[in-house]
């Protein structure tokens, strides 16, 4: 795997991050342009079968989080992962400074994620949370938050590995938001191969009469009707 940091941010800085940054705004997420090539995603999917790569295994059913399978690294992360973590901060951390902003919320986060990591482990948080996911025939994945403890970045970012309509069907990415005093939105994204989708931890700033207030989501994967899928998730605050 030879994806620099360098060649991760030229990919990273060719997505249009002003219009990325309105539709994150509206619907909690939003998709980037590609940052892997097939081959590289072929190469991150081989991973999967290499549990020394890993820190822990977890089995969704088991603990009632839906069907599938994912897998966390341990901090010797690959390079890929390395380099798109290193490149993406920078273009998230505008938006999470400018959504704490408007949710009158302090904004902790340092101008480097290294310094920031260093911050969570700090505070106990020291497991790394990054995630390599396989879901098979009749998977899902459970509406939940990726909360891990209380130094926490808002936004993280799912890379799709497999092309869909060919390796598989159905396993689309779903974020449902909880309206007050009205009925739950939901919103469904096709993962592309090699693109990344942008997405909160846990809420979005939404306008109201009173000014900024806090929309709640979630998010989780819909049922693979057919094939295999996989999906790198990168997260932006280790675990406790």
């Amino acid at each position: 795997m030879t994806l620099t940091t360098d060649r991760a941010r030229r990919r990273v800085d060719g997505t249009d991050w002003a219009a990325l940054a309105e539709e994150l705004d509206a619907y909690g997420s939003a998709r980037t342009g590609r940052l892997l090539t097939p081959a590289e995603c072929r190469d991150l999917m081989a991973l999967y079968e290499k549990p020394e790569l890993f820190r822990t295994t977890v089995d969704m059913a088991r603990h009632r989080f839906g069907s599938g399978e994912y897998r966390y690294f341990t901090h010797d992360l690959p390079a890929p992962v390395t380099a798109l973590r290193a490149a993406l901060y920078p273009r998230l951390l505008p938006i999470a400074r400018d959504w704490a902003a408007r949710l009158g919320r302090p904004a902790p986060w340092p101008d480097s994620l290294d310094e920031w990591l260093e911050r969570c482990h700090a505070a106990g948080q020291d497991r790394s949370a990054q995630i390599l996911l396989r879901y098979g025939e009749g998977d899902w994945n459970a509406l939940h938050r990726d909360v891990f403890g209380e130094m926490l970045f808002p936004l993280q970012v799912v890379v799709g590995l497999d092309e869909y309509g060919t390796d598989y069907t159905g396993g689309e990415f779903l974020m449902v938001e909880q309206r007050a005093r009205a009925q739950s939105r939901g919103t469904a994204t096709v993962l592309e191969q090699g693109h990344g989708l942008v997405f909160t931890t846990r809420d979005r700033p939404v306008r109201t009469r009173r000014g900024w207030s806090a929309g709640a989501m979630r998010h989780g994967v819909s049922t693979v009707r057919s094939g295999r899928r996989h999906s790198l998730g990168l997260v932006f605050h280790d675990a406790s």
